[in-house]
């Protein structure tokens, strides 16, 4: 390999061995450490956000045909989320080795990855989505060995890399792509559920970057940080009642031209009511993007208001290389700010997801896992206090 710097043969991960709670999560500091291929760097981890798939995967709530399934999502065809397996999608940090083909000047750079596993090179679709933390080893560990142009290089001094981690594509390219497939355009009015998130607090941010108006539907005690990042107004998402007649005091008696949609269930059906109560004052078709199911996985709709209000519905899972490079130009220019919530130990990681279920009213953006040997420079300024 060419430009190695000394690397352990050994390193400390957290190994999730099958399909079940936390305590499939089994932390080891005897993993052998991985060894870039052709192409690929190897990155040394110095922060990795968390993401609700990453618990969603791990206790298997990704079924495609029998809502009972206990699965993992299989969009290739083919099985590949395989145990054991070090999950960790948005990966932040520095390049300790590199493969054939690849310049050895990249040792030292730090980055941020692009957490797709592409099944080819195109840069405008992708089809068969999966990722690392899923199909490949992914970030909660020492060491990641990934594709070279994937792990872009971000130096802005401003960024902590446990703040870069919480850019991650993971939250950040599917909210762009949610925007994209719904074709919103600068002026448009946008609902934003599950606001307090990370693709909900990325949607807010995108939109203001398209030029569009975001409406984030949240706890009212998340209202002030979410109004400061960009929110037009939110909505209390505990008072659900006459939410279209809430929705229109805020907008102007305007209808909502696309909702990016997190939570699904019997929440979908008063989405679309938001959209379509006075169509002559629409100038384009009602859209819904949706890329979550954290309030139900099953939605009664009525097809006849789908295809006679002519609601355009839009499944986004991943994004594409162009959105993933696009969002990297615009973390460089600093058009993106991280909403970081807090950092904890790889090695507490069990800690982490439990405080991730049970995150109070002061949860607003992401949380990072950070290895315990990087922790005093990377985690502990951004420690998270329970």
């Amino acid at each position: 390999m060419a430009g190695e710097i000394p690397v352990p043969e050994t390193m400390a991960a957290m190994v999730l061995t099958g399909h079940g709670g936390v305590d499939k999560l089994q932390y080891r500091t005897d993993v052998p450490t991985p060894r870039p291929g052709p192409g690929e760097v190897l990155v040394r981890v110095t922060a990795t956000a968390k993401n609700n798939t990453d618990r969603k995967a791990r206790e298997g709530l990704y079924p495609v045909k029998d809502k009972g399934d206990t699965v993992s999502f299989q969009v290739g065809g083919a099985p590949t989320f395989t145990f054991p397996r070090i999950q960790g999608a948005d990966v932040a940090g520095r390049v300790a080795a590199v493969g054939e083909g690849v310049d050895p000047a990249r040792v030292g750079e730090r980055g941020l990855l692009d957490f797709n596993i592409y099944a080819d090179s195109r840069r405008d679709i992708n089809l068969t989505p999966d990722y690392y933390g899923h199909g490949a080893d992914g970030g909660f560990a020492e060491y990641v060995a990934v594709p070279s142009d994937q792990f872009h290089a971000v130096d802005n001094p401003d960024l902590a890399d446990a703040e870069l981690a919480a850019m991650g594509m993971c939250s950040y390219q599917t909210a762009l792509h949610m925007l994209t497939a719904a074709g919103v355009t600068a002026g448009e009015r946008v609902l934003v559920t599950g606001a307090s998130g990370g693709v909900g607090t990325a949607l807010i941010q995108l939109c203001r970057i398209l030029g569009a108006i975001p409406y984030a539907l949240s706890q009212q005690d998340k209202a002030e940080a979410l109004l400061e990042l960009g929110a037009e107004a939110v909505l209390d998402r505990s008072q659900m009642e006459d939410f279209e007649a809430r929705v229109r005091a805020v907008t102007g008696d305007k209808p909502i031209d696309a909702v990016m949609d997190l939570a699904g269930g019997e929440m979908t059906d008063r989405f679309i009511d938001t959209m379509i109560f006075d169509m002559k004052a629409r100038s384009t078709y009602p859209r819904l993007s949706i890329a979550g199911a954290s309030a139900g996985n099953v939605s009664e709709i009525m097809w006849t208001r789908v295809y006679l209000y002519q609601v355009q519905i839009f499944g986004v899972s991943h994004g594409t290389r162009e959105e993933a490079e696009q969002l990297i130009a615009w973390i460089r220019s600093g058009q993106l700010r991280p909403v970081l919530h807090g950092a904890f130990r790889l090695s507490e990681l069990h800690d982490a997801e439990q405080y991730f279920v049970d995150r109070g009213s002061n949860y607003l953006g992401k949380i990072v896992i950070v290895p315990d040997s990087q922790w005093p420079t990377h985690g502990a300024p951004f420690a998270v206090r329970t």
